[in-house]
């Protein structure tokens, strides 16, 4: 999931983040299928959100552990909370920033999952991700890739370019980490670790109705709802809604489609 109030003043809602993430959930089943373990692994999630990506990770580990970090504490109360200790034991959650990474060789895998676009500079947490593995030890990491969401940004360009809107956007900037294989393999190769495959993967994002798609927009692009007062936020996401399926219609069964692109980045320590 998302890495969480990556500024100031931002405050997810984690109940509603969990009912309206169901693409980003089924991305992280996919990845978690490629990841191979042996079932003794030590992992950390960076980034778990909710958790229910972590305690999937958990019972694939019968004889390993993995420890979920969010810099949200609404999201790791959440999560303690729907998975706690007695039923997950070899589950765990705390409250960390993937910038600031304090762990030294103490993981077998890093994972994170639709988190780490949140973080424009990932230097620091490339070299934190290094330090915290194991010799040998892997990552496996997903997040929006260069040019994801490009029909979103068309569509809130337009909206904001409206006098009505355009107001609560003066002076704004807010930079999503979207990168090329060519951009990232040398900062893996700078952090001391070994590329071993890093590619850019278009997917879609299909909600079955338009109120599917508002909850989307509604949990996850905090940085522009944000800037819009409380009381005229709904009302931003329906026109930004009116927008976007004004110039990408439902399907004939009224599903609303987003074209999307993930950077997969699979990594060793070397």
């Amino acid at each position: 999931m998302p890495e969480h109030d990556t500024e100031p003043g931002f405050r997810w809602d984690a109940v509603d983040y969990a009912k309206s993430s169901p693409a980003q959930k089924q991305w992280a089943r996919e990845l978690i299928q490629k990841i191979n373990l042996s079932g003794r692994e030590r992992v950390l999630d960076i980034g778990c959100g909710d958790g229910t990506v972590t305690a999937a990770i958990a019972e694939c580990l019968p004889e390993g552990s993995v420890l979920g970090i969010d810099r949200s504490p609404d999201m790791i109360r959440f999560a303690r909370k729907e998975f706690p200790p007695d039923e997950y034991p070899n589950l765990s959650f705390a409250k960390g920033d993937a910038q600031t990474l304090g762990f030294s060789g103490e993981f077998d895998l890093v994972f994170s999952n639709a988190a780490l676009h949140w973080v424009y500079d990932h230097g620091p947490v490339l070299a934190g991700i290094a330090r915290a593995l194991a010799s040998g030890g892997r990552m496996i990491v997903q997040m929006g890739g260069k040019g994801n969401a490009a029909q979103i940004y068309g569509a809130l360009d337009a909206l904001i370019a409206e006098p009505g809107w355009g107001r609560y956007f003066r002076g704004f900037s807010f930079r999503y980490g979207f990168f090329s294989p060519e951009e990232y393999r040398p900062w893996l190769e700078a952090a001391g670790l070994l590329p071993v495959r890093v590619e850019l993967i278009p997917k879609e994002m299909v909600y079955p109705t338009r109120d599917g798609f508002c909850g989307w927009f509604r949990t996850t692009w905090l940085p522009y709802l944000e800037r819009v007062p409380e009381a005229r936020r709904s009302e931003f996401v329906e026109a930004l809604a009116d927008r976007f399926l004004a110039l990408y219609p439902p399907d004939p069964d009224g599903s609303v489609h987003v074209k999307m692109m993930r950077l997969e980045v699979e990594a060793q320590k070397r």
